[in-house]
């Protein structure tokens, strides 16, 4: 057992229960059955202690009397270290008898059950070279830049496998961490549990705060513990002769904490209506069916295999260094760094020292300023700001993608792979890209850039933007070529003169062939369908977007044109955003305080305020950002110019037509 008190005593409780009119034999079975079959470790001293005080008291009410000295098989060690090599021999005199006794547990006892609450960290300590060899087997053949799975509850299921294959058969029962259900990068761990395990029993508490998760009907669905994390009960069953198929049973169990603690103490795994899950390649989610649609949407193509290169946004680790509103404050705050000629209040404002893997103080010496090296980043959305990025300096300067978008006359589509809210993480710019683009807890959107440009010596030049390439897959291309009938070019004017009349209508001529902003832009019209985000809403959340395959040519290029306009909108290029809705009527300081919205006016300080923001922009989100609130926050202190009012105006209308869009986007999404 892990968690050994509670759960060693709670195993004591039912089995007394079964010796009832038996209490004769009772402390014969204790002593010769009982508590030489249950082990536990323990890793903290009180713990340790409270472990045995708890199963002595336990034992003495239930009128356990011994007859000998013999002590509770709860020993001082960590779990998820292996046995020492030498128990058994000579050296063992030389180890505590404590530790003697632990090593024998994990050598030779055979295991049939484990159960616990084990420990959650994701920084886990515990990196001995046993464990993390043996979760080795949770991590082949995922491909992923980062794995997160050196989580201890995940050490610890991995511990309790280990164990019960060990013995050939037995139980596995953990109260733990839910985040292994519907990971993505658990599925190698979900997939080898089935294939090891009979049967596997999860039971969903969910409760997750960090999402703000809700029941079915929308109200709030606590956690059985005081944490922020979901939890789940899970138990894997083994038997001597394993099935070809496992058995995968699942219970989804929502509400307030008193209601699920009642259902616990009223059911167990015999009267629990279990849903019979039926865990599929490549993911094989331990989760209820929210993938019902998953056949229709798998023939979409995905986003992250249309694009052939992409990379996550910057992370510069000191913003406040390498970033700001004013490109000339800038530019001498890194003169000052680069000549090293600062004193010790600039060391500490900006964390002018190395950390971890970043050795800043090392990366700055024999470095040249370079005007060169300002560019506009965007920060947020529809938040540019001034970055000093030179690769050599930055921590994490993303240069596979980022090199490819230091021209005005590239696009990028900013996407998350993964999110814990439903989706709205989609955005379009034309500059270079910070990593926190959508949110801040949990951050790195990837860059999707359009075009790829040649290098020469390693530099790009202006020059050579002419000569750029679509970044497209050619075998996507061409199955959307023979879905439409139309052709591919990899150039094409999409300016103002292929509309109609100066409508939103594309011209026939235009339509013959298709480019790469009009992918770009059927792509993101789909995107901001709220008919797909909700249908998909679960398979946006675990991975990149697929979107579906266009075979109408007319509901395709009707697309395109509103993926056009909203993109126009984003970018600040529209027409539209010049068509200002609201109003800043009142003269004063400028001076951004604390935001506030009451019945159509957004206040910047007490008195000064944006008139007639409709409280649809007010609330818009993109990502886990609202940019009509996060932008005036995000400039709390500061004093808005005349071009920052007129900015924030438009930021207005455009969310409001992105709103007005995407209900016309709607409209066509149901002939995909």
């Amino acid at each position: 057992a892990t968690g050994t008190g509670t759960f060693l005593a709670e195993v004591v409780k039912h089995i007394h229960k079964k010796f009832q009119g038996q209490q004769g034999i009772w402390s014969n079975y204790v002593e010769t059955h009982l508590v030489p079959r249950l082990n536990g470790f323990e890793l903290l001293m009180a713990s340790y202690a409270m472990a045995h005080l708890k199963l002595d008291l336990l034992l003495t009410e239930t009128g356990f009397k011994p007859t000998t000295n013999q002590r509770f098989r709860v020993y001082l060690t960590n779990s998820l270290e292996e046995h020492h090599q030498d128990t058994g021999t000579l050296f063992a005199n030389w180890l505590s008898t404590e530790a003697n006794e632990a090593n024998h547990i994990k050598r030779d006892t055979p295991v049939m059950c484990v159960i616990g609450n084990p420990p959650y960290s994701n920084n886990s300590t515990n990196k001995n070279d046993w464990i993390l060899d043996l979760i080795k087997v949770y991590k082949q053949n995922l491909n992923e830049k980062k794995i997160n799975l050196d989580d201890d509850y995940i050490k610890f299921i991995r511990y309790g496998q280990h164990y019960i294959q060990k013995n050939g058969s037995g139980i596995l029962a953990y109260i733990s961490n839910n985040s292994f259900l519907s990971g993505i990068t658990h599925r190698e761990m979900r997939k080898n549990l089935t294939d090891n395990f009979d049967k596997i029993y999860i039971l969903d508490l969910h409760g997750n705060s960090n999402i703000k998760e809700t029941q079915p009907d929308g109200s709030p669905d606590q956690n059985v513990f005081d944490i922020k994390q979901g939890v789940s009960i899970n138990i894997f069953v083994k038997t001597k002769t394993k099935s070809t198929n496992c058995e995968v049973q699942h219970f989804d169990l929502y509400g307030n904490r008193n209601e699920k603690y009642q259902f616990l103490i009223d059911n167990n795994v015999v009267s629990t209506k279990w849903a019979k899950l039926k865990p599929k390649a490549p993911y094989y989610f331990f989760t209820s069916d929210k993938y019902e649609n998953s056949d229709k949407y798998k023939q979409g193509f995905k986003v992250n295999e249309l694009f052939e290169i992409f990379n996550s946004g910057i992370k510069t680790d000191r913003d406040n260094l390498f970033i700001d509103f004013d490109k000339s404050r800038l530019s001498n705050r890194i003169k000052k760094l680069i000549s090293q000629d600062f004193d010790a209040d600039f060391v500490k404002e900006f964390k002018v020292k190395d950390s971890g893997s970043y050795k800043l103080t090392k990366v700055i010496k024999d470095k040249h300023y370079s005007e060169n090296h300002l560019k506009p980043i965007q920060y947020r959305p529809f938040d540019n700001r001034w970055i000093y990025y030179d690769p050599n300096i930055i921590s994490r300067p993303a240069a596979k993608a980022m090199k490819h978008l230091v021209f005005d006359d590239n696009l990028s589509l900013s996407l998350k792979r993964q999110s814990k809210f439903d989706f709205s993480y989609s955005f379009i710019h034309r500059s270079i890209c910070e990593s926190c683009l959508f949110e801040s807890a949990y951050a790195n959107n990837t860059e999707f850039p359009l075009y790829l440009y040649p290098e020469a010596n390693g530099q790009q030049t202006i020059e050579q933007s002419e000569e750029r390439t679509p970044n497209l897959n050619p075998e996507i291309l061409a199955e959307i070529e023979k879905s439409l009938g139309l052709s591919f070019v990899p150039e094409k004017d999409r300016g103002n003169l292929c509309f109609a009349n100066n409508t939103s209508e594309l011209r026939d001529d235009y339509k013959q062939t298709f480019a790469p902003i009009d992918i770009l832009d059927y792509i993101y019209a789909v995107l901001h369908s709220p008919s797909y985000r909700e249908k998909y809403k679960e398979f946006l959340k675990i991975d990149f977007p697929r979107v579906p395959y266009p075979t109408d040519k007319d509901t395709f290029w009707k697309l395109v044109a509103l993926g056009g306009e909203i993109r126009s909108l984003h970018l600040l290029e529209s027409p539209k955003v010049e068509q200002y809705i609201t109003q800043y009527p009142i003269d004063g300081d400028n001076v951004v305080g604390k935001p506030k919205y009451i019945h159509g006016k957004v206040y910047i300080n007490e008195i000064q305020y944006f008139d007639n923001v409709p409280l649809t922009a007010w609330n818009f989100y993109i990502g886990g950002y609202q940019p009509a609130q996060k932008w005036l926050k995000d400039r709390q202190g500061r004093t808005l110019d005349f071009e920052d009012i007129l900015h924030y105006q438009k930021i207005i209308v455009s969310l409001t037509e992105t709103d007005r869009l995407m209900k016309e986007v709607d409209k066509l999404f149901i002939n995909l």
